[in-house]
């Protein structure tokens, strides 16, 4: 594969500028997504395929390759040819989180991907359930500081975004919470819902319909602004908790090597794609925002993110099982 990507590189640096990226896409494009058809990442997969199909008048077929922590899908995508026909669509916890969480990954984001761009980004909330006795993130405090370590926190799993800001949150706050992990956003808005846990840290799109019927209610957002779902919802540093940020994401990525120009003419097609009223309308009913950005600003938003979240999970000692 290496001699394969010094090739690809060597060609494109004897062409003119741009011409590799000329004909492209001449024939289907793949899109690696690391997890299963039906999520919240397959949907943004399958939303941005279609737009760039129809752009490129050549298919973009998601390619689903989930199981082992993203590991197998991330691989895959690591392992493909560097020529803009294998892309893959990679989360918060791919990009920015698994290298800093377990000792050993089958992949490296520097050393394997190009950025190309951001994709869609959702906000995670603070939300309580109906029976429980609090209103507030100060209430959620207060009650901590009484029972250190005792207070139930669910969260989508062991070693997401969500855990991680549950342990940023502690130790800006100076609380000590039971994380209680699940297999999934769906179950652990369940577990609150039916008030089997009085507390989580989960997506917002995934709680919207037990927001809707009044067993469970958003208090607080985690982004560094409010949620577009619901203006209401403060966020965690207006309710007192400096500095703790963070939401789930999605952004794409190509092989290392991939000729500049074919990175630079993917880009823009995104870009563009991001733009259109449908997709974001897509999006946006599936609770996400669509976002992109340059390859370097993508990059800078992983390293700024990778760094945080490892001095956390040090900090924390978290583990990813």
């Amino acid at each position: 594969m290496s001699r394969m990507r010094n090739l690809i590189a060597a060609v494109a640096l004897l062409l003119p500028l741009g011409a590799y990226a000329q004909t492209y896409p001449a024939k289907p494009v793949h899109l690696v997504v690391p997890y299963a058809p039906g999520g919240s990442t397959d949907l943004a997969a399958r939303v941005l395929a279609a737009k760039l199909t129809d752009m490129w008048g050549q298919q973009v077929v998601v390619d689903n390759r989930p199981g082992g922590n993203g590991f197998i899908g991330m691989v895959a995508g690591a392992k493909a040819a560097p020529d803009g026909y294998t892309l893959t669509l990679a989360t918060v916890g791919e990009a920015a989180i698994s290298e800093a969480l377990f000792d050993n990954t089958p992949y490296n984001m520097a050393r394997d991907f190009v950025p190309v761009s951001m994709v869609a980004d959702a906000d995670l909330v603070l939300v309580a359930a109906k029976e429980s006795p609090f209103n507030s993130v100060q209430d959620v405090l207060d009650g901590a500081k009484k029972q250190p370590g005792r207070l139930s926190v669910a969260t989508p799993g062991a070693g997401t975004i969500s855990q991680i800001l549950l342990e940023w949150m502690s130790l800006n706050s100076g609380t000590k919470f039971q994380h209680i992990p699940y297999k999934g956003g769906g179950p652990g808005a369940a577990a609150v819902a039916g008030n089997n846990v009085p507390l989580g840290i989960l997506s917002a799109s995934g709680v919207t319909s037990y927001v809707k019927s009044g067993h469970v209610r958003v208090l607080a957002v985690f982004g560094t602004k409010r949620s577009s779902l619901d203006q209401s919802w403060p966020t965690l540093i207006e309710s007192g908790v400096k500095d703790v940020t963070g939401s789930t994401w999605a952004a794409l990525f190509a092989p290392k090597g991939t000729p500049p120009a074919i990175v630079e003419k993917i880009n823009k097609d995104v870009v563009t794609a991001l733009k259109s009223d449908d997709l974001i309308a897509r999006y946006a009913g599936a609770g996400s925002l669509a976002v992109s950005s340059t390859p370097d600003e993508l990059a800078a938003r992983m390293k700024r993110e990778s760094d945080s979240y490892r001095s956390i999970i040090k900090a924390a000692n978290i583990r990813s099982d």
